[in-house]
């Protein structure tokens, strides 16, 4: 039994070999992510700026300009960082603090699920039923009067609900990339240590 457990072990160890995979991995999942939501706030740039400073139907934050200008460049900067491997540790400092910012000012108060689930699901919540109740209705009303085959072939009907799930999920991918970096091989930070090291 101890050789068969040695043995397993050592095919484990041996996968370190290509463990630069995994950061790279994160990494090249996390760049569209930010570059989308940090394109789309400058595109709009004005009503970003709004939407931060309003309390009354937006987030209500201080100093909204600001606010909406380092988030912005925040998610576009650290995008372009992730894909070349650039500074990734510290790139994923200021991207989780927006991530932090994003739970608690825009999703905590919808609950976990990002998708609305209904109550058979551990995190349903009263929100959450009452939208599948809502999207229940409105699947029957487009099956009698509308195509429902031809508007769900490219994918199901879903109702947003906007909770922490993706925000919490971006989060820990980034406390990964800092604790672990950039990884092997495929990032300039790797080649920027090594040149260094050889320096010392």
């Amino acid at each position: 039994m101890l050789a068969l457990a040695l043995r397993a072990q050592r095919l484990l160890d041996a996968t370190r070999a290509v463990d630069f995979l995994a950061p790279l991995a994160l990494r090249l999942y996390l760049a569209p992510v930010f570059w989308m939501a940090g394109t789309n706030k400058l595109a709009a740039f004005d009503s970003t700026v709004e939407w931060f400073g309003n309390p009354d139907w937006g987030l209500g934050l201080p100093l909204p300009w600001l606010m909406a200008a380092l988030a912005t460049g925040t998610e576009i900067l650290g995008a372009v960082l992730l894909v070349l491997g650039l500074g990734v540790r510290w790139v994923s400092i200021p991207l989780m603090v927006t991530m932090i910012v994003a739970a608690l000012t825009v999703h905590w108060q919808n609950g976990w699920l990002a998708i609305a689930e209904g109550s058979g699901s551990l995190f349903a919540t009263e929100r959450t039923v009452g939208a599948i109740e809502r999207l229940d209705r409105a699947k029957d009303i487009l099956r009698e009067h509308g195509n429902y085959s031809w508007l769900t072939e490219n994918g199901s009907l879903v109702i947003l609900n906007n909770g922490i799930e993706f925000a919490a999920t971006y989060f820990v991918m980034l406390l990964a990339l800092f604790f672990v970096g950039a990884g092997r091989f495929l990032s300039v930070d790797y080649w920027v240590r090594a040149r260094l090291v050889a320096r010392d």
